[in-house]
């Protein structure tokens, strides 16, 4: 039996509304198109395999695996940690290149990482404010998990929020995203307006 997500929940504001981009977002972009230039511009020898790509409104970030090390006899997440740290210093120049044209071309920065093994880190990557109105109920679920000592203010409480709720309705987000793709991929294909 397949399970329904009923999020928002009712009541939730927005819900029932169609609520489509920002009028200052940039435009979507076409997935297959992003991974087809970075598979181009990536040197061959970086990664082991196609890497992840994450996008959205603001940010691209590309995620590859690097070879794992023969650790020995020494601590195997060590070794993994020494190598992604050498990857991220032996490519810096190339990647902020390749960022670079990435930015000029997508309009979004551009964040790296590697993985190995089972480390994964993040290099750089961007910490975007998004602001909202709250009323009351909202901020005392904030304020509880701040006097609770869960977050250190209400920023990072709203974050730990969104994290969870990712967390725990990560199909049912897949699915949205799937779903609003095909939508996009419909609507480039309609007739064109000048």
């Amino acid at each position: 039996m397949h399970a329904h997500h009923r999020f928002p929940p009712e009541g939730f504001p927005g819900r029932g509304r169609a609520r489509g981009r920002a009028a200052d977002a940039p435009p979507p972009l076409d997935r297959a198109e992003v991974a087809g230039w970075f598979a181009g511009r990536l040197p061959d020898e970086w990664f082991a395999g196609p890497v992840e790509l994450l996008v959205d409104r603001d940010e691209i970030t590309v995620v590859g695996a690097v070879p794992q090390p023969d650790a020995g006899e020494g601590d195997a997440a060590a070794a993994q940690a020494g190598r992604i740290a050498r990857f991220r210093e032996q490519t810096r120049e190339q990647r902020m290149a390749i960022a670079d044209a990435a930015q000029a071309r997508y309009g979004r920065s551009v964040a790296w990482g590697a993985r190995c093994g089972d480390s994964r880190e993040l290099f750089t990557t961007l910490s975007v404010p998004v602001m909202t109105r709250l009323r009351q109920p909202e901020r005392q679920v904030l304020d509880t998990l701040v006097d609770a000592g869960v977050a250190r203010s209400r920023s990072e409480a709203l974050a730990w929020s969104v994290r969870l709720v990712g967390e725990h309705t990560e199909q049912w987000l897949a699915e949205l995203r799937a779903a609003m793709a095909s939508v996009e991929e419909v609507r480039a294909r309609g007739p064109q307006v000048d």
